[in-house]
């Protein structure tokens, strides 16, 4: 997910870069979305971890 996010920021920047706007503000916006996601997904996986328990 994480990459899927640095790739709509990459075609954000290209987008912004060669002017297109419309392109740069919705990859910026689902770049965002998906970093947001990700780092929710982070921040619940650290905090419920892995517990092992030897048997």
């Amino acid at each position: 997910m994480l990459k899927n996010s640095l790739v709509f920021l990459i075609i954000a920047i290209v987008a912004g870069l060669l002017g297109l706007s419309g392109i740069a503000g919705v990859a910026t916006t689902i770049a965002y979305i998906l970093f947001v996601i990700f780092l929710i997904l982070f921040v619940v996986s650290l905090l419920t971890g892995r517990s092992t328990t030897a048997v």
